[in-house]
């Protein structure tokens, strides 16, 4: 799908990979709707020209208005992507339950939910995208973001299950799985730290606008899942293939062996 004078709206627009997707749409002639929680931080993201609503998209009134307010100023919406997401560095043994249940609301149904609010309006017009920005915790579990790791394992199994429900739509779904990505994402945690060693990896992460054109890449190729870097598919098929190894080397870098 070209991504040039299609309407995107974008969670979690007002910084990192967000805000760097902003900037990249915006180049190729997109328009673009953002919604995340500070409207300072989307207007920066988007500039003079994008529609920015501000508040907790955990929360229906936000969702609803986001796609209502889209939907009134540019009449369609060809991309959604659910972008927006957060982490606890905590063993899930000890997790407090309001926690997981939050990490739940924005990881997950946030996602569900604005699906289901922007579908009815992409099966009309027979066309649209639904992008799910999961992670490469998606694949591999992280023990230092276990149920990070299990919320993106199930935005990982609503989009391909969506896939199938939207074929004869004529919507597509994409899942996008990054590796380290350099954003606030350890500063902006619920809880904890990450281990030294995930900190020391950081100089092998990629850019937010490596990762943001690594996603308008597989828009515009109609791809089912972007990893990115493409590394990430080595350790994947590490983990499949040879599962024992992959886990306890994962679980030195986490302390816990």
């Amino acid at each position: 799908m070209r991504t040039e004078g299609k309407v995107i709206l974008i969670t979690g627009g007002s910084e990192g990979v967000g805000a760097a997707c902003a900037a990249e749409f915006a180049r190729y002639g997109a328009h673009l709707s953002l919604v995340a929680r500070s409207e300072e931080g989307l207007r920066r993201a988007g500039g003079p020209d994008a529609l920015v609503t501000a508040g907790d998209l955990t929360l229906e009134q936000t969702r609803r208005r986001a796609v209502a307010r889209t939907l009134e100023h540019y009449g369609r919406i060809d991309i959604l992507i659910n972008n927006a997401g957060v982490g606890v560095y905590q063993p899930s043994w000890e997790m407090p339950l309001d926690e997981a249940r939050y990490l739940l609301e924005l990881n997950l149904i946030a996602p569900l939910a604005l699906t289901q609010l922007v579908v009815p309006h992409m099966r009309e017009r027979r066309s649209g995208m639904i992008v799910n920005v999961g992670s490469i915790g998606g694949k591999v579990v992280l023990p230092w973001l276990t149920f990070y790791s299990v919320t993106k394992f199930a935005l990982g199994a609503l989009t391909e299950g969506q896939r199938m429900e939207l074929r004869r739509d004529g919507i597509q779904t994409m899942l996008v799985c990054p590796g380290y990505v350099k954003t606030n994402f350890q500063k902006n945690v619920r809880a904890g730290q990450a281990p030294d060693k995930v900190v020391q990896s950081r100089v092998y992460a990629i850019s937010p606008e490596e990762c943001a054109a690594a996603i308008r890449r597989g828009i515009e190729r109609d791809a089912r899942t972007v990893v990115t870097p493409r590394a990430g598919w080595l350790f994947i098929l590490a983990m499949r293939l040879f599962p024992s190894f992959v886990e306890t080397r994962m679980a030195r870098v986490n302390g816990t062996a």
